[in-house]
């Protein structure tokens, strides 16, 4: 299985797809919420889909309806300017890494493989985590620790990483699991490794950067009355697509006129759901999962 959609049914209902609508999916996958979406289209609706991974470009579904697409998200305005499409109905996200890069050993994703350390998403780029934890300065090491994990100890881990590549250059996941391992506390080694991983992962393919240039394409594309519907997996993108759902930017408060009108673009449709008891038993990797959803006003 390639990647197993979270949350399938609640997040196709959240988009209350028109059928002869024209939606956009920016993390196809293994095409599992694509398929569905799909399924809820006529013959005359569109769908849209984006992944940088070619390895998800190989499950593309045969449908003319499907323009799949091999880059960043980021780039949705301009490829939708390509296609001659001025505005879309909807647009869903699932901002989780796929099983399937979780899964593949040798794309260094996971702390249960010995690997390579690499978590490019863009296997074409020529920048991995390798990269970060041997030429970033102690003070950007800490910093990425801090703000994409949450470590409140990220500047004494900041410190052992740069002590330790100065005796041996770090290349291979087990080296580096190692050399966490005087900050992993008895029950909670996966736990803190993961995040250590996940800050690696995302300064890698720059995701919260990537996350709010599509958020902030979203006013001028989707119709009013249409949908944006984002599955989020960890603090730091939960509060990007919170935010701008509440002030349509990414501060605590939304930006007001010369008349002090908020410019607010979205209203959210509910608060967040979370994947069932059931679900997340069949499925562990859904176990963090929000779904946040909005409508254009």
């Amino acid at each position: 299985m390639y990647h197993s959609p979270v949350m399938p049914l609640e997040s196709i209902h959240s988009l209350d797809i028109l059928s002869d609508g024209v939606y956009v999916d920016l993390t196809f996958g293994g095409g599992g919420h694509s398929k569905l979406i799909l399924d809820n289209l006529s013959r005359s609706g569109k769908l849209i889909a984006f992944d940088q991974d070619i390895d998800a470009i190989n499950n593309k579904i045969d449908d003319s309806r499907l323009i799949l697409i091999n880059q960043n998200f980021k780039f949705l305005e301009q490829n939708l300017k390509y296609n001659n499409i001025l505005n879309i109905d909807g647009v869903f996200a699932d901002l989780g890494v796929s099983s399937h890069q979780f899964d593949s050993a040798e794309r260094g994703f996971s702390i249960r493989y010995d690997s390579v350390i690499d978590m490019r998403m863009n296997t074409n780029s020529s920048f991995n985590a390798q990269q970060i934890l041997n030429e970033y300065s102690e003070s950007q090491i800490s910093n990425i620790l801090f703000e994409y994990a949450d470590l409140r100890n990220s500047k004494d881990i900041a410190k052992t990483i740069v002590k330790e590549r100065s005796l041996k250059k770090i290349t291979r996941t087990s080296q580096l699991n190692e050399i966490l391992n005087s900050f992993l506390p008895k029950g909670f080694e996966n736990k803190i490794l993961a995040k250590v991983y996940q800050a690696l992962r995302i300064e890698v393919n720059q995701e919260m950067q990537a996350l709010k240039e599509v958020l902030l394409q979203l006013p001028n594309l989707v119709k009013k009355g249409g949908t944006i519907s984002f599955i989020t997996y960890h603090s730091v993108e939960d509060r990007i697509v919170k935010r701008f759902i509440q002030n349509g930017c990414f501060e605590s408060e939304s930006s007001k006129n010369e008349f002090g009108i908020a410019d607010i673009p979205f209203k959210k449709k509910f608060k967040f759901i979370v994947p069932s008891s059931k679900e997340i038993k069949s499925n562990s990797r859904a176990r963090s999962a929000k779904l946040r959803s909005a409508i254009k006003i």
